[in-house]
């Protein structure tokens, strides 16, 4: 019993100490999704994926870029096109 007892308190102590796996990045300024992709305010849905296409393959975590930044990418491109539709 006392095993147990152990066990439990050392699984909620790693249960409550361990950093969250992921961070959700949002950005909810249209100016600000514009300037991480790097386009004009009369973008097309086109312009903007390839922007998207073009920085992320530059900052993705698997060819040496952060995975913060990857996500900044993909929240401007998200809020982007989401306005679009």
């Amino acid at each position: 019993m006392k095993y147990l007892a152990i066990a439990l308190i050392l699984w909620a102590l790693w249960h409550f100490l361990r950093r969250p796996s992921r961070t959700k990045v949002v950005i909810r300024d249209e100016a600000q999704a514009r300037a991480v992709l790097g386009v004009a305010p009369d973008a097309d849905a086109d312009a903007i994926r390839a922007a998207h296409r073009r920085l992320v393959s530059g900052v993705h975590p698997d060819r040496g870029g952060s995975a913060e930044l990857a996500r900044r990418v993909n929240a401007a491109r998200d809020l982007l096109l989401g306005r679009m539709e």
